[in-house]
């Protein structure tokens, strides 16, 4: 049954980020498009094999209304295999480069769990952290983030499926990295969390965790979700990764109204239009 509490007040925020770049929550949903450039990621692996195609793809996503620009160079499927700390360097430095040059307005976010990674992607023009891990698969990553003062997104994951109670044990989990953040002295304004859809969940552990979004927005920071292509959309309509177009939509309608901020997404033009309606509603 889905959480009778569909309506959170958004977070009003602005952050100043590096190189003069703004970016504001509270005013409609933010789209995080996602640009991989992985050879395997689960959905688009290998669209991006050049730095060119890398930036003309990010900048179809700007011009479909992409807000943030999310860049990452491991893929996180399940029974990926880890990339070596260089590997992951040279894919992504220089795409976050040539991306910061040609869209130098547009925010900017790594999407590692690896602190050397993130150290590197901040100093060549990336403006936010996503972290997969929480701040707990790298001991130093959470300095890295409290060094450079950047948001930081505090994603759930664990390395089993081991809940006593789903919900309350991704609350706990979530509340445990944002300890850590606390700890290493990132402030609370840049702190961001994320349910972590798809990680270390089975089918109907998503659905019910997509069933209780509102709890987690209920913890005080702001929400991102990451649904987009996700297996439990397709376990749930059987179709293929390139057919879920729509389902993928119910599940950013379903964020929003329980008050996610930010959604992180591959199907740009859909998803914006998705969330100009239900913004229409929810921040009116």
């Amino acid at each position: 049954m889905l959480a009778s509490n569909m309506k959170n007040a958004p977070y009003q925020r602005y952050y100043n980020l590096a190189e003069g770049v703004t970016l504001e929550l509270g005013q409609h949903t933010l789209i995080m498009g996602i640009l991989n450039t992985t050879p395997d990621s689960f959905s688009d692996g290998g669209r991006n094999r050049t730095i060119a195609s890398a930036v003309e793809h990010a900048r179809e996503m700007v011009n479909a209304g992409a807000d943030i620009i999310d860049i990452g160079g491991e893929s996180t499927r399940p029974g990926s295999e880890a990339v070596p700390l260089e590997e992951e360097l040279q894919r992504v430095i220089p795409v976050i480069r040539a991306v910061r040059e040609a869209l130098p307005h547009v925010p900017l976010s790594i999407d590692t769990y690896k602190a050397e990674t993130a150290r590197q992607a901040l100093e060549a023009g990336a403006h936010i952290i996503n972290d997969i891990w929480g701040l707990k698969g790298d001991v130093q990553m959470a300095a890295i983030a409290a060094q450079f003062g950047c948001p930081v997104i505090l994603s759930h994951n664990r390395p089993a499926r081991n809940y006593n109670e789903l919900v309350p044990d991704v609350i706990a989990d979530l509340e445990e990295s944002i300890r850590i953040a606390q700890e290493a002295g990132i402030a609370d304004a840049s702190i961001w969390l994320d349910p972590g859809i798809g990680f270390a969940k089975t089918t109907e552990d998503n659905r019910h965790l997509m069933a209780h979004l509102n709890q987690i927005a209920e913890m005080g920071y702001p929400v991102l979700l990451g649904t987009s292509r996700k297996k439990f959309i397709r376990d749930t309509l059987q179709l293929p990764v390139d057919q879920i177009t729509y389902g993928t939509a119910a599940t950013v309608t379903l964020g929003i109204a329980q008050g996610c901020q930010i959604v992180r997404v591959h199907d740009i033009q859909e998803m914006k239009q998705n969330a100009l309606v239900a913004d229409a509603i929810i921040y009116r």
